[in-house]
This record gives structure tokens, C-alpha cells and sequence, in this order.
């Protein structure tokens, strides 16, 4: 058997050199091909939410155009744009190579630990759905639920936006709303003023009734039928109470409440019927000097 022919020094040094191009093509090649899909993905991404924003808007726009209810407009967009921003993210991790299959697959499997540690996300979804569907309230409505009162300015997956009185955000998680009972101010279109009126004992009843007739009568906001309710409503400590109950539309409650109370106030002083306030007699009794 013939021996191996010796390997030179230049051989060894020619072969080295080679390996070492081919390792640094390669590389640089492997790089350029990692980039290139980042760069795609966040392409993909940026993309994506530009589409997702421009479905959102064109599904409203639709919608409101065929005069579907302001509260089923915003929720469906809202849920449309989450659904596609999920795809947007999937494509974004396929692009920098990452197995689809296989992480949706892991993702399948811890399916159910997820859950458990989003059962209250996934509990305020499904009340975001009962919302929409049993439409106990709607945008534009004011409500009193979960402590709080506002009026409802959007009903998203998970919560719903409310505006306070004095222009307040408050956010409700929509659980919190269908497992407590809730009071729509708004659902009909005439509401009862409820006030209470403090005349003194000494004044005539018959003439305090009808000064808060006429009063009642006077304002062109309060309705006719149903009739307002004018009685005793208590023999108060300091006072007789009278209940005055009118009837108005919903959108002129507040101004016909303020109204009414200081012109019943004005009219009763011209009348010289008074409006006691609390008070207490005191009686003091003097003991004889040496009584037990």
C-alpha cells in the first residue's frame, strides 16, 4: 500500500483560507436573510395596523350609514380590529421564521392555563356579549350600576366607558355591570321630579297647595298628564312636608328640578308662608335650693 503523499505547509494554509471564505459567506448571507425578515415583519406589523384602523373605520362608517345602533357599531369594529390585529401578529412571527404550527400548537396546550388566569378577562367578554345582545342600556344612556353613574359613551370587549356628570372618565369592567343590578335613567322618554317642600305648622295647607299648583301650573315643561302630585307627604318635627311630584321629559329633569324649588321658594315668601328650618325648645327648670 502506497503511503500518503506529506501535505505542505502552503496546502494546509490554501485549504484553511477557503474553509474560512465559505464560513463568512455563509454568515454574511444568513445575516442579511435575518434581516431582511425582521424588517418584513415589522413591515407586516405597521401594515397590519394601518388596515386594521382602516377596516374599523369603514365597518362604522357603514354601519351608522344603515342607521345601526351606536352601541352594536362599536363593539362589533372593536372586536374586528382585535381579531385582525391577532392575525397581523401571527404573520409578523411567521415572517421572522418562527413555526406557526407548532406555537399555535403550544399555545393549544396552555389553552387552558390561560384561562384559568384570564377567567375574569374572559368573564368581562362574555358580559361585554350579553351587553350587546340584551342591550339593558345604550350609548348615550345614563346609568347608575357598579357604583358608579355616568353616561355610557362606549361598550367595549372587556369594559365600558362612562362620563360623569362633571366629565369624569370612569371605566367599568362589563362583569361588574351584569352582575349588578343597573338603573337606565334614560330608558324612558318622561321621568317623575321627586321634591319635598317644609312649610311651618302654623300656615295654611289648603293655601300652600295652591301656591305649588300654580307653579306647577306656570311651567309649560311640566306635563299635564300624567298629573302632578301635590300632598302631605309628613308631620315633620319642624315642619309639614309636602310631596310635589311632576311629571317631565327626560332631557328637561334637571332644569325643571332646579326651577321649580327656587320658584316654590320665591312664591312661598311673596305669600308669607314660611319655610322653617330645624329647630328645639329647650326648657329649663330651676331647683329650689336643698331639694334632694
Amino acid at each position: 500500500m502506497a503511503a500518503a503523499a506529506p501535505v505542505d505547509a502552503a496546502t494546509t494554509q490554501n485549504i484553511i483560507e477557503k474553509i474560512q471564505e465559505l464560513i463568512a459567506e455563509k454568515g454574511v448571507s444568513v445575516l442579511s436573510e435575518m434581516a431582511l425578515n425582521v424588517l418584513g415583519a415589522v413591515a407586516i406589523l405597521i401594515v397590519g395596523r394601518w388596515v386594521a384602523r382602516l377596516v374599523r373605520g369603514g365597518v362604522q362608517k357603514l354601519m351608522r350609514k344603515r342607521n345601526v345602533d351606536e352601541t352594536l357599531v362599536l363593539f362589533v369594529s372593536n372586536v374586528l380590529y382585535v381579531l385582525i390585529i391577532a392575525f397581523v401578529c401571527i404573520a409578523a412571527i411567521k415572517k421572522v421564521g418562527v413555526d406557526t404550527t407548532s406555537a399555535i400548537a403550544v399555545l393549544g396546550a396552555a389553552g387552558l392555563a390561560i384561562g384559568f388566569a384570564l377567567q375574569g378577562s374572559l368573564g368581562n367578554f362574555a358580559a361585554g356579549l350579553m351587553l350587546v345582545i340584551f342591550r339593558p342600556f345604550k350609548v348615550g344612556d345614563f346609568i347608575e350600576a357598579a357604583g358608579a353613574k355616568g353616561t355610557v359613551e362606549e361598550i367595549r370587549i372587556f369594559t365600558t366607558r362612562l362620563k360623569s356628570p362633571d366629565n369624569k372618565i370612569i371605566i367599568v369592567p362589563n362583569g361588574k355591570l351584569t352582575g349588578d343590578n343597573i338603573i337606565n335613567y334614560s330608558a324612558r322618554d318622561v321621568r317623575r321630579v321627586d321634591l319635598v317642600i317644609g312649610v311651618s305648622y302654623e300656615d295654611d295647607l289648603d293655601k300652600v297647595r295652591g301656591v305649588i299648583k300654580a307653579v306647577l301650573a306656570e311651567d309649560a315643561r311640566i306635563l299635564q298628564e300624567p298629573a302632578p302630585t301635590i300632598g302631605v307627604l309628613e308631620l315633620a318635627d319642624s315642619s309639614v312636608n309636602f310631596a310635589v311630584r311632576p311629571w317631565v321629559k327626560t332631557a328637561d329633569y334637571w332644569d325643571v328640578y332646579f326651577a321649580t324649588l327656587e320658584t316654590i321658594k320665591k312664591r312661598l315668601d311673596s305669600e308669607g308662608i314660611t319655610i322653617p328650618f330645624p329647630q328645639r325648645d329647650v326648657h329649663i327648670y330651676e331647683q329650689k335650693e336643698g331639694a334632694a
